[in-house]
């Protein structure tokens, strides 16, 4: 039996590891929720601790998989106009997209790098990590997507979604 599908073979290290990372803060925050419900409705108390993880968890899984879908090409598109003009026009309409996406990560980074900053000061409520930690989730978001974006105007065009669906 082959452990290793050509799909998994093929993906970068670093992709697998993300992946893997959010199935681990994925499967945290289900257990840490799941044991909060039943210590709740059933012997009606809670571990106030497992709010706190689950969120930080949250929050960095929803980065990591910013990241990943953006690898990927999985992110929503919206083509309405690039699909009706000719292909100067979407290569340059690619570009300008790429360098917004740049400059908005670019403020994602300065403000999140201030928001580091101030949370290595403050502590959360119940468990007392530094809120820098949930900051930082922000950060490492923005450099990946400014790391994705580079790549993809390196290359001329974005990562292929083979997985892509049309409404007609």
């Amino acid at each position: 039996m082959q452990t290793d599908s050509p799909a998994v073979r093929s993906k970068p290290r670093l992709q697998r590891l993300a992946e893997a990372l959010m199935v681990l803060a994925l499967a945290g925050m289900v257990i840490a929720v799941f044991v909060n419900v039943v210590l709740r409705y059933v012997f009606h108390t809670s571990i106030v601790s497992y709010e706190e993880i689950s969120r930080l968890l949250f929050v960095w899984l929803v980065a990591i998989g910013a990241i990943v879908a953006a690898f990927e090409g999985s992110h929503l598109g919206f083509d309405l106009v690039t699909s009706r003009v000719g292909p100067a026009a979407r290569k340059l309409l690619f570009w300008l997209s790429q360098l917004l996406v740049l400059a908005c990560m670019g403020l994602l980074l300065s403000g999140s790098w201030g928001q580091v900053q101030a949370g290595l000061n403050s502590f959360s409520t119940v468990l007392g990590y530094p809120l820098a930690l949930g900051a930082a989730a922000t950060l490492v978001l923005a450099v990946g997507l400014i790391l994705v974006t580079l790549r993809d105007l390196r290359r001329g065009a974005p990562a292929d979604n083979h997985a892509e669906t049309s409404v007609e």
